[in-house]
């Protein structure tokens, strides 16, 4: 998950990212240390321990590993990496979300209107089908999985201001982002909604995983824009 959203982020030419690491962070720092050797071809002269790289097909990530605590809420992972942003607008998303989001326009649109934060919302495909029937149970319309019933979400990508930390106070580590500072930025009328109407996806249970295996086998990933 992490490599497809840094891919996303990528092909519209960010590179730069702070990962908050919690549960599995080692694993995550072993993957990155090591992720030029895995994505190169390589000799290795076993007699002499010497290493040559043959080719190398590397992305261009710029990639800070940040220990935000196992049991960090996400507001307080957000808080602990405020010295890493510093005075920049900045990007957040989650770990768990996939889309065709197109950022450039997000981007711009939140330097448009001025405010502190803007959220992406998107209406998430139905988990059932929809039918409609008559009285006599004649089923007159029948639509697989639509779209939500017109509700709009969180979907995960945010546009931010460095200001926004001064929403975030120091029980931060206890608190959900998407409970009181997201909150009072509404609040405050300092959030903005970027509506997305392209593809868009989570992972929230195992379903979900087996779902984006298939469609990322398939040829038919939503989310790939690379």
């Amino acid at each position: 998950m992490l490599w497809h959203i840094l891919k996303i982020y990528q092909s519209f030419g960010f590179n730069d990212f702070v990962i908050c690491l919690g549960y599995k962070g080692q694993q995550i720092k072993e993957y990155f240390l090591n992720y030029y050797m895995f994505n190169s071809d390589i000799t290795i002269d076993l007699a002499s321990n010497e290493t040559t790289i043959h080719k190398s097909d590397i992305d261009k990530f710029k990639v800070t590993l940040v220990d935000t605590g196992l049991n960090t809420r996400t507001a307080g992972r957000l808080k602990r990496i405020q010295h890493y942003i510093g005075d920049e607008t900045f990007m957040l998303t989650y770990g768990d979300g996939l889309a065709n989001v197109d950022l450039k326009k997000l981007l711009e649109f939140h330097k448009s209107h001025g405010k502190m934060a803007t959220m992406t919302i998107v209406q998430p495909e139905g988990r059932f089908g929809s039918l409609e029937a008559n009285i006599d149970g004649l089923v007159t319309t029948f639509k697989e999985k639509p779209l939500g019933d017109g509700n709009w979400i969180n979907g995960g990508f945010f546009v931010l201001e460095p200001s926004v930390f001064n929403f975030l106070n120091p029980d931060a580590d206890n608190i959900m982002w998407e409970d009181q500072p997201l909150e009072d930025l509404a609040h405050t009328n300092n959030l903005m909604a970027f509506k997305h109407h392209g593809f868009w996806r989570c992972m929230d249970a195992m379903r979900d995983k087996v779902v984006l295996e298939e469609l990322w086998e398939s040829g038919k990933a939503g989310w790939k824009i690379w």
